[in-house]
């Protein structure tokens, strides 16, 4: 047998190998969509009401427009979820709500959790019988769910009642379940999760510290409120949040491929509601393509401005109002415009702002790197304290949070408790001109920027552009106001989903 000739046989059989492996995949895949189909449930559209939002406008033709996604944990225990929470079968209630804004850049996203005592309206809402209830003031959020008293809830009425909150249009509704939480924790080996302190209540055992959570654990990390941090609503919502940024962080590490999301999806959908705009596999995954290029630091979480009202709560205005303005109208929570751009150009990047001081001499030690700081904006200047916060992390300072605003600093300030003067000393370094001052008992250093820190020259930070069209303002002339910063209800919430897991999980 000539070379030539055995070259040919040799080709003819990889390429007959390849053939197939590519008629295998095909097959396992439509199998595998048709396996999902199976899985997902959907709830009447029926259900949704008939005045709604308006639907967002494109920049130009062609272009991408912004899309919410509300996320509702369902309290459940129907159809096997009492084995993962105990108690018994009833009505449905969600005490998990997470409004997804992706930006119409498709790379940023920001999550609004909204309390579950939050009192609101809850307009007129569709039963099972097909009537409509009247609108009723004054109602916890969380009842919204349990209009009509089926064990599946009403995600309907909760979408209806946070469009009439914000103004928003939902373009999806999505509710997960104890057992799917408990899934899908466990098809990705399981996330990264910070428990304030020892738990022994309810059933419920958690150890303190940093440590990896899956199946009945995680369940009880995101359900329980009671003998963790401090018992608060507001407090289980922060380590939700939390936990939620480490199972992002969990999936794109892991990478999208078909060993870590087919396991993941058949986890999911086996535990999902949706609304019929996502009733397929097809369109599950066509909607995770399209947000596939949101990274981490690109997320933000805040929890809606509130304030207490006895024992429930209420939302503190004009802050909650100008949030949801700032999502119709497409904008960053300091204002700034994303419609067109394709980025964000709210806060510098890390390595415009790390030339800001000296570079301190030596490498952070482990301690350093993870000492809580919290940075504040002393002038007033939108995205300040965002660009001081980039340098910190640009040098390797990673436990940071931002502060409320407090115009009217002369000068930048670095206050720390003493044991911490060795970490003060490297924060100063990077800010020239800082006056420290001992504080002793605090428990986070805190660098509030004056008019003397200089971001990189060319950052127009106290400046916004407002277009006068675009996603969200359903085309109208005219430009609209935005803030010149951060509004302290929304600033005191805001979370960076790339923030320490350990870091800020109350509100006290």
């Amino acid at each position: 047998m000539s070379s030539s000739t055995r070259r040919r046989r040799y080709l003819r059989t990889a390429i007959g190998l390849a053939a197939v492996l590519v008629l295998s995949v095909v097959g396992a895949g439509a199998w595998f969509y048709h396996r999902l189909d199976s899985n997902i449930t959907t709830f009447d559209a029926g259900g949704v009401a008939t005045e709604r939002p308006p639907a967002p406008v494109p920049a130009s033709p062609g272009a991408q427009v912004p899309v919410n996604v509300l996320l509702l944990g369902s309290d459940t225990r129907d159809d096997g979820n009492n084995s993962l929470a105990g108690g018994d079968e009833g009505v449905g209630n969600s005490d998990t709500a997470i409004l997804v804004h992706v930006y119409a850049d498709h790379k940023h996203a920001v999550g609004v959790s909204i309390p579950r005592d939050t009192l609101v309206t809850i307009p007129s809402c569709k039963l099972a019988d097909g009537t409509w209830t009247k609108p009723r003031t004054d109602q916890m959020f969380n009842s919204a769910f349990g209009i009509g008293e089926s064990p599946k809830g009403n995600p309907a009425c909760t979408q209806n009642t946070v469009e009439a909150i914000t103004g928003l249009r939902i373009d999806h509704t999505i509710v997960v379940d104890f057992k799917g939480a408990a899934a899908m924790t466990d098809a990705i080996g399981g996330v990264d999760a910070c428990v304030p302190n020892d738990v022994d209540q309810y059933g419920i055992h958690l150890k303190k510290g940093l440590q990896k959570l899956s199946g009945q654990s995680a369940v009880d990390y995101l359900r329980i409120r009671h003998g963790i941090g401090d018992n608060s609503d507001i407090g289980r919502m922060k380590r939700q949040q939390a936990f939620l940024s480490s199972m992002i962080k969990k999936v794109q590490d892991q990478g999208f491929s078909l060993p870590t999301l087919l396991p993941l999806a058949d986890a999911a959908t086996k535990s999902l509601t949706v609304d019929e705009g996502l009733g397929t596999a097809m369109k599950l995954v066509d909607f995770a393509r399209s947000v596939s290029d949101i990274k981490l630091s690109d997320v933000t979480f805040v929890t809606a401005p509130w304030r207490f009202a006895g024992d429930r709560v209420r939302l503190v205005q004009p802050d909650a109002d100008t949030l949801w303005k700032l999502l119709r109208e497409d904008r960053t929570l300091d204002g700034h415009s994303t419609s067109g751009t394709g980025q964000v150009t709210a806060t510098p990047s890390p390595t415009a702002t790390a030339p800001t001081g000296t570079a301190p001499t030596g490498p952070l030690t482990a301690e350093q790197a993870g000492a809580p700081i919290t940075v504040v904006n002393g002038v007033g200047t939108s995205g300040l304290a965002g660009s001081g916060a980039e340098a910190l992390k640009a040098r390797g300072f990673h436990n940071i949070t931002l502060g409320a605003n407090t115009p009217g600093q002369q000068h930048t300030e670095i206050a720390y408790d003493p044991a911490l003067k060795a970490t003060a000393d490297q924060v100063a370094a990077l800010f020239p001109g800082a006056r420290t001052v001992e504080a002793p008992g605090s428990e986070a250093i805190t660098l509030t920027l004056g008019p003397d820190y200089a971001p990189t020259p060319g950052t127009k930070l106290d400046s916004v552009t407002t277009p006068t069209t675009g996603p969200g303002t359903g085309g109208s002339a005219g430009p609209s106001s935005a803030p010149s910063g951060v509004p302290t209800g929304i600033a005191e919430n805001t979370r960076g989903a790339d923030t320490d897991p350990c870091a800020n999980l109350t509100f006290g």
